[in-house]
């Protein structure tokens, strides 16, 4: 399991590339992030739907109710064009951390 403050840090960019990949309504969303991640990352509820709202709020996803075969109404969640822009800066931001802890687990780093 990962630890939750590095988890709380990545889930803004893992919910928005998530989304880079097709709709999906809240739960279908937190299942596809725990079946790509092995089952080391999990949300509940409180966690996820705060933060879908406040991305609603800043615009970068858009979100329509729609019925249900198996219930009540769903809440299906999309990336909006300002939130396919926020996820190449994503990208670009968590690629430079990735590299840099790369180079720095390597047992000859060299700071020169």
């Amino acid at each position: 399991m990962i630890p939750k403050t590095l988890t709380a840090a990545a889930i803004r960019p893992i919910i928005l590339a998530t989304l880079a990949h097709g709709e999906c309504y809240g739960y279908q969303l937190s299942q596809r992030i725990q079946k790509i991640s092995g089952g080391a990352i999990e949300w509940n509820a409180g966690t996820l739907y705060p933060l879908l709202h406040r991305l609603e709020t800043k615009e970068l996803v858009e979100s329509v109710w729609r019925p249900s075969d198996a219930g009540p109404r769903r809440k299906y969640y999309r990336l909006s064009l300002k939130g396919q822009r926020a996820v190449d800066t994503e990208k670009s931001q968590w690629m430079t951390v990735h590299e840099v802890l790369v180079k720095l687990w390597q047992p000859n780093v060299s700071f020169a």
